[in-house]
C-alpha cells in the first residue's frame, strides 16, 4: 500500500463512527510495519492531525486526520500503551501491547499548543540483526569489534547520531558474547528502556521517577558479580565516570554514546571532566556508525559532474525511482562504520595530552583510521548509495 492508498483508506472511515479511532490506529500501525517505518508521527496542527512516517531516515507526510478526532486517536494509542488517557498535559511513554514475537513498538506523547503529539517508535524486526554478521559491517570493522568482544575488561563505546543503529549493534554484541561463551560469562544490562530481549542476559530497566537512575543502577550492578555490563547510553559525567571505573576494575563494559564521530567521543569524555589516564586505560575501542539509504536497482549512472556534487569519486549512481521503491530511488539502508583503536600509541598519547577533537582526528588518520568520509566515498563508488545521500547524511563539509 502507498501513502495515497493509505490516505484514501483512512478517508473511507466515518469520523463520527464509534470505532473510527481504533480502526484508523490499527490500519496506520499495520501500514507502518509493511512500509518498514522506524517512527510514526501523529502531529496536531490547526488543520488537523498530520500523519507522517519515517522510512529509511526520511519523514514522509501521508495524510491529515480531522482535528475533531485527534484527541480520540491519541487516546486510543495511549490505551494500547497503558498510559493515562485523562492526562494530556504531561509527556508519557509506554510500550504498545503486541503479540509475542511481533514487532516491538513504543509510544511517546508530548503536549503542544494544538494538543498532544504522539510518536510511535518501531524497533527492528525480532528476527533481524541478531548477530554481528547481519549488521552489514565491513570486514575490517567486524573483525576489530569481534576481537574487542573477547576482552575481559575495558569499555567498548558504540557511537553515532540518533537512529544510527547503536542499540541494535549493542544487542548484537551481547548475543555474540552469549553465543560464544554459552552462558559461561555473567551478562547484565542497564537500559532506558529495554528494547529487546537477549537470551542469557539479566536485563534491567531504570526508573528515574522511583530514584533508580543509571548511575545508581550501575553501582548496584557491580555487586551482582557481573563480567559483562551493557549500559544503554552514557548521558552524563557521573555515569561515564562509574562506567570507566567498572572497566578499570575487571569488567567488560558495552555502551552507546551520541556523537558525530569516534574522535568526538574522546573529546566529549574529556570535556565531561574525566581524567585522561582513566580514558586512556579504561577505553578499549570506539565504533562510529551512520546510516545511509541504499540505492534501488532502478538507479542510473551519474550523468556528469553535477550529479557528483563535488565528491572526489571516479564513478557513481544516482536515484531514478520505480514502483518498487515508491518513486524515491532508495530501498533500505546501509551502515557506514568507522573504528578507533584507543590502544594505538598515537591515540593514547593524544588523549593524555588532552588534545582537542581536530587534533585527535589528525592523529587517528595518521595512525591509519579509515574515517567516515572515506567509508562514504567508497560506498558511492561501489554504487551502494548516491552522492546526494552522502551529502544529506554527512553534510557539505565532507
Amino acid at each position: 500500500m502507498r501513502f495515497t492508498e493509505l490516505a484514501q483508506a483512512i478517508a473511507d472511515h466515518d469520523p463520527t463512527g464509534p470505532r473510527y479511532a481504533s480502526e484508523v490506529v490499527e490500519r496506520v500501525l499495520a501500514f507502518s510495519r509493511e512500509a518498514r517505518a522506524s517512527d510514526v508521527h501523529f502531529q496536531p496542527g490547526e488543520g488537523g492531525l498530520d500523519l507522517r512516517f519515517r522510512i529509511d531516515g526520511i519523514l514522509h507526510h501521508a495524510a491529515t486526520l480531522p482535528a475533531r478526532v485527534a484527541p480520540n486517536v491519541v487516546a486510543r494509542l495511549k490505551v494500547l500503551a497503558d498510559l493515562l488517557t485523562y492526562r494530556a498535559d504531561i509527556p508519557q511513554e509506554g510500550r504498545i501491547k503486541t503479540a509475542p514475537g511481533a514487532l516491538e513498538m513504543r509510544l511517546c506523547t508530548f503536549p503542544t499548543v494544538f494538543g498532544e503529539k504522539a510518536v510511535v517508535r518501531l524497533f527492528a524486526d525480532p528476527g533481524r540483526y541478531l548477530t554481528l554478521g547481519e549488521l552489514g559491517l565491513t570486514e575490517d570493522v567486524a573483525a576489530f569489534l569481534a576481537r574487542a568482544l573477547e576482552m575481559t575488561s575495558g569499555a567498548i563505546v558504540i557511537s553515532g547520531p540518533a537512529g544510527s543503529g547503536k542499540t541494535t549493534t549493542l544487542y548484537a554484541c551481547l548475543r555474540e558474547i552469549a553465543a560464544r561463551t554459552q552462558g559461561a560469562r555473567a551478562l547484565v544490562t542497564l537500559e532506558d528502556p529495554v528494547e529487546s530481549i537477549v537470551a542469557g542476559a539479566a536485563q534491567t530497566q531504570v526508573n528515574a521517577s522511583a530514584g533508580f537512575t543509571l548511575e545508581l543502577g550501575l553501582k548496584s550492578l557491580l555487586r551482582q558479580d557481573p563480567e559483562v555490563i551493557a549500559i544503554g547510553e552514557i548521558r552524563d559525567p557521573a555515569t561515564a565516570a562509574v562506567a570507566l571505573q567498572a572497566a578499570l576494575s575487571g569488567h567488560l563494559i558495552l555502551t552507546t554514546f551520541h556523537s558525530g564521530g569516534v574522535c568526538e567521543v574522546l573529546g566529549r569524555l574529556l570535556d565531561m571532566g574525566l581524567e585522561p589516564y582513566a580514558i586512556r586505560s579504561g577505553l578499549r575501542a570506539v565504533i562510529g556508525l551512520k546510516l545511509v539509504r541504499k540505492l534501488c536497482d532502478c538507479a542510473r549512472p551519474a550523468a556528469g559532474p553535477d550529479d557528483l556534487l563535488g565528491l572526489e569519486v571516479a564513478t557513481a549512481r544516482v536515484p531514478a525511482g520505480c514502483p518498487r521503491c515508491a518513486g524515491t530511488g532508495y530501498l533500505g539502508r546501509a551502515l557506514l562504520a568507522e573504528m578507533l583503536d584507543t590502544e594505538n600509541d598515537r591515540i593514547a598519547h593524544a588523549i593524555l595530552k588532552r588534545t582537542d577533537v581536530r587534533g585527535l582526528e589528525a592523529e587517528a588518520r595518521a595512525s591509519g583510521l579509515i574515517d567516515g568520509r572515506r567509508r562514504a566515498l567508497a560506498a558511492v563508488e561501489a554504487g551502494l548509495t548516491s552522492p546526494a545521500e552522502v551529502r544529506r547524511v554527512l553534510g557539505f563539509s565532507l
